[in-house]
């Protein structure tokens, strides 16, 4: 018996010391640790600019609700605005107005425009997207409904107070 009792007692030594050995050896680094350490320390890539205008001084930007329309802030943060037009309690268009000092990528398309909404540079994104720049600022209307056209998007982005956004600092 001691012999058997012997083989067991070798058994849990052995198991002990080998999840003593992997469980103490230094993990491997995975293939995205190294990426995520250096994002961390970056201070270029941070989501919002410093110097971007607080969401709040949008909203008088924009434009009022009326003619069976209504409009709906539904989000404002620092660099952004927006708000949800409704006709007869369907979202027919998203507003937006944003801050281009966060992503600069997103004021260059607007170099090659020969469009102009109210004397400011204008481009089409994708089908159901127009935007112009003002400044720094993108103001931006999104269809959401089939029935709100690309001219419905121009004539929202018009009732935007342009002339005022450009002169924010």
């Amino acid at each position: 018996m001691s012999l058997q009792r012997g083989r067991k007692v070798f058994a849990v030594l052995l198991l002990s010391v080998l999840l003593l050995t992997t469980a103490c050896t230094p993990k491997a680094p995975g293939r995205f640790d190294q990426v995520q350490q250096e994002s961390t320390k970056q201070k270029s890539g941070q989501a919002v600019a410093k110097n971007a205008t607080q969401g709040s001084e949008f909203n008088k930007y924009f434009p009022k609700s009326g003619g069976g329309y209504d409009r709906v802030y539904t989000q404002e943060k620092k660099g952004f605005a927006e708000a949800t037009l409704k006709k007869d309690g369907k979202n027919v268009a998203m507003l937006s107005i944003s801050d281009t000092s966060s992503t600069p990528s997103a004021a260059a398309k607007f170099s090659k425009s020969t469009n102009k909404i109210d004397g400011y540079p204008a481009v089409e994104q994708g089908s159901t997207g127009t935007a112009v720049l003002v400044g720094k600022y993108q103001v931006k209307v999104l269809s959401r409904a089939a029935s709100f056209t690309a001219s419905d998007r121009a004539d929202w982005l018009s009732k935007f107070n342009l002339d005022g956004l450009a002169k924010l600092k």
